[in-house]
This record gives structure tokens, sequence and C-alpha cells, in this order.
């Protein structure tokens, strides 16, 4: 599928990974819908994108909200045939810390949002993809969702968030094989330490520490980095059922 023939809908859209994925497809030809949450910057993001994007504030957890940013972007743009999964949500708590034992709701509101929201978000865009006429290849759509490296090397105080993005990565094969015969692909990537939100609230000694952990190149990642692998993802009819580390080598370490 080329970048240009795209109709996205990208969670998380307003900041981050999200953000620059937007970004990409539009500054190749695409046209995006950006869904977060309403006090995001999302809408400002939209213009600054152009014509090409628009924005619909979103809870990925919310079905009736999902829909609604779906109907925002096939009244705008016709159609939605990709979808780029971007939003989620961090804590840091150990299993057994100085304040006492995790929060049961606290993981199950990581879980809920990282794992429930991305399926929330690709059942509803699937079924509206498996209307679309099928291109030369046969494909109506690409499925693009975000992991992390924390789903295969999880560090302390991490027991909900990597739960939640191996969650993610579990799920992308079945989903792919359920989705094969209405020529859907879908795939994960999952990024190691880049220059997010999240990563600019510590920090610059703490981020430069993180930084010198990563083997080669020794820095973050940017999120253009990330923008342009869903870029080629959504390009290369082949990637389909795979999680692909997009870390610079890195293997996280206990702390």
């Amino acid at each position: 599928m080329n970048l240009s023939n795209v109709i996205a809908v990208v969670t998380g859209g307003a900041s981050g990974l999200g953000r620059a994925t937007a970004e990409h497809i539009a500054a190749n030809g695409g046209k995006v819908v950006l869904l977060d949450l309403p006090g995001s910057p999302g809408e400002e993001v939209a213009a600054g994108i152009g014509d090409n994007a628009r924005f619909a504030p979103c809870d990925v957890t919310n079905e009736d909200q999902v829909n609604a940013a779906l109907d925002v972007a096939e009244s705008a743009f016709g159609r939605v045939n990709v979808t780029v999964n971007c939003a989620g949500i961090a804590i840091a708590m150990k299993t057994i810390g100085r304040r006492g034992v995790h929060p049961l709701d606290a993981f199950q509101k990581v879980l809920n949002v990282n794992a429930g929201g991305t399926f929330n978000v690709i059942r509803l865009a699937s079924v509206r993809m498996a209307e679309n006429k099928p291109n030369a290849g046969g494909e109506r759509g690409v499925i693009v969702n975000t992991a992390s490296v924390a789903a295969y090397d999880g560090q302390i105080g991490q027991a909900a968030y990597s739960a939640s993005k191996g969650a993610v990565v579990g799920m992308t094969l079945p989903i792919a094989r359920d989705l094969s015969r209405s020529g859907i692909r879908v795939c994960t990537i999952a990024p190691g330490i880049f220059r997010t939100p999240m990563m600019a609230g510590l920090p610059e000694k703490a981020q430069q520490a993180l930084a010198q952990m990563v083997p080669f190149p020794p820095r973050l990642g940017e999120p253009p980095e990330y923008a342009s692998l869903a870029g080629h993802i959504i390009e290369n009819g082949m990637l389909n059922g795979e999680c692909i580390r997009l870390d610079g080598a890195i293997r996280m370490s206990p702390k």
C-alpha cells in the first residue's frame, strides 16, 4: 500500500510516536485522523499538519468514542485503510514496595488502556476495513501496533507496563491470522528508549544515562525513526504477523 493512498487513524496522535507517524503519512500524501484525549493538543497538531489531517477526541477504551472517531475519518476522507495504535500509559510500581502491595486497580488500568484500548481500536477499525475494495494485491487494510522492549525484558517496577505490552505482542499473530481472509495485515513495533513526552519528563542527566545504555547508536530514538518504520510496514505487503524491535540492540537491565 502506497502512503499516498493511506487514510489512517492514529491513536495517541497528538504527541510523540503517534504525532510523528501522522506527520510522516501526511508528508507522503496520505490522510490522517489523530485520535487523542480531549485535553490534548490534537486540534492544534492536526491544524499544523494541514488539510490532510483531522482531530477526533477519543478515549481508546470507549467503544462509542472510537466509532465516532472512525466516523470522522470516513466523513472527511471516505474510508479508513490504516490504523496505527500509539496510545498508552505507564506507571512505575513494584509488586511489593515501600508503600505496600501493588494496587490491583492500577495494574488493571494499564492493561485496560494499553492492551484493551489497542484491541478495541483494532476490532472496530478492522470491521470497517473489511468492507474496503481490495487493491491489486487483495489488501484492504494495515494495522500497526506499539509494544515496547519492556514486553521482553521489563525492569523492576514495570510489572503492569510489561504485561500490557506483552499482551500487544502476543495478540499480533493471532489477529493477523484472524484478519488474513479480509486482506488486512497486522504488525507491531516494539520501541526501545525513545524521546517522547514521557521521556521528556525526566531530568536531562537521566535521559543521557539512558541513552548511553543503547549499544548503537548510543542515544535516544527519535519519533521520526518510529514513523519511518511504521511507514515501511504499511508499504511492504509481505510484513504481517510480525513484531519488530526498534531499539539500537538494547537489552534492558533489571533497573
